[in-house]
């Protein structure tokens, strides 16, 4: 890939959830099926694409390094059992990796806050994960909306999941995924100031250098996507068309936050 086909690539970093034959009605439409995975993967490897990680496609990013041919990205968030049981055996049959991002609050474990929407991993689980080349990534600590939180909670969600993180793991994270999507500059420079040196947003679009390392978008995979659906996200076809629908949504969504978010900081800042 040239220098300057560098500069302008566009990657598709897919953003997965629960992997699950029998997802409960909270995770159901961001679930997808076991067999389903299966085929999405085996539909990346008959197109040649090359599974990269979170970190690595940064760093060539930051230093202008080539990527691999035709990259993509594998990611989850939340941590859910499922990725361990019915995702891992399916990325290593491909010798693919993956960036799992887990709320560390939702983990079973020491650090449990029973806020997770199903069976989530535990520690010994997420180990198995890194131990087979997953990059793991920081998801917060309660996965709260962030961009709602005020300074001290927000450093508290951010700084929390990293210790954790770092303590089960040894390593400390160097991505993270904001929950819900939802960041804004306050929130993006927390991350940093944090020592994450990425970060991925959802956005439903490709993702491109220009975006900045602190707001790489993702294309949502779901229960409803279909093989040829997800040929065309994997190839980068028809993502507005795809999207057009959670666009709209998002935008009238956004007015409705910020407004709750000036009403907050109004209240706080009065006598």
């Amino acid at each position: 890939m040239t220098e300057a086909h560098q500069a302008d690539a566009r990657v598709p970093v897919l953003m997965y959830h629960a992997v699950a034959a029998e997802p409960n009605d909270a995770t159901r439409v961001l679930s997808v099926s076991p067999e389903a995975f299966a085929e999405q993967m085996a539909l990346i490897a008959g197109r040649g694409l090359t599974p990269i990680g979170t970190t690595d496609l940064a760093a060539a990013w930051r230093s202008g390094r080539p990527l691999p041919k035709r990259p993509v990205l594998v990611t989850f968030d939340d941590g859910y059992e499922g990725v361990h049981r019915h995702a891992l055996p399916v990325l290593a049959k491909h010798g693919f990796t993956a960036t799992v991002f887990v709320s560390t609050g939702w983990l079973r474990g020491p650090y449990d806050t029973g806020g997770g929407l199903d069976t989530m991993l535990d520690w010994d689980q997420v180990r198995d994960l890194a131990g087979e080349g997953v990059e793991i990534g920081g998801h917060s600590h309660t996965h709260p909306q962030l961009d709602q939180l005020g300074d001290e909670r927000l450093r508290y969600e951010l700084i929390h999941c990293k210790e954790i993180i770092a303590d089960q793991l040894g390593t400390a994270p160097a991505s993270f995924a904001y929950p819900y999507g939802y960041s804004d500059r306050r929130v993006r420079e927390a991350v940093r100031e944090t020592g994450y040196a990425q970060a991925l947003a959802v956005g439903n679009g490709l993702a491109r250098r220009r975006q900045g390392p602190y707001a790489l978008r993702r294309v949502t995979v779901r229960r409803s996507t279909g093989l040829d659906e997800f040929e065309r996200l994997v190839e980068g076809r028809a993502i507005a068309r795809t999207f057009a629908r959670d666009r709209t949504l998002t935008k009238g969504y956004a007015l409705v936050r910020r407004t709750r978010r000036l009403r907050a900081r109004a209240f706080l800042k009065s006598p």
